[in-house]
């Protein structure tokens, strides 16, 4: 059983992670452990948390792990932004992957509020 297949905010994510891995190789060798490694490893946490959450059996566990995915979104954003300031990340890269990541956002708060409701 895999229910985190069938959610949208999950497979968005992956897609975002396949091209944040392909634009941060062009980030500088300094920061491969650095802005590189978080950002990567912020990325890595959204689809993680969601499956993990979907794969839990109560409501209430499902959304600590969306809570812990959504923190990770914000911690993205915020890298973006440095990015940005820094000249790592060209402005055509960061509108296409904030864009990924606003739509994210609202699956995964969508996703959220619906689970809450249902309580």
């Amino acid at each position: 059983m895999k229910p985190h297949r069938n959610l949208k905010a999950w497979s968005d994510s992956i897609w975002l992670i396949k091209d944040l891995y392909l634009i941060t190789k062009s980030f500088p060798k300094e920061e491969l452990f650095g802005i590189t490694s978080q950002m990567r490893r912020a990325a890595l946490s959204i689809p993680l948390n969601i499956a993990e959450g979907a794969a839990r059996t109560s409501k209430k566990e499902f959304v600590r792990f969306l809570d812990i995915a959504i923190g990770s979104i914000a911690e993205l954003d915020t890298l973006f932004i440095i990015s940005v300031e820094l000249e790592f990340l060209s402005d055509e890269d960061f509108n296409l992957l904030n864009h990924k990541l606003e739509t994210i956002g609202k699956l995964a708060y969508g996703l959220k509020r619906k689970l809450l409701s249902e309580r």
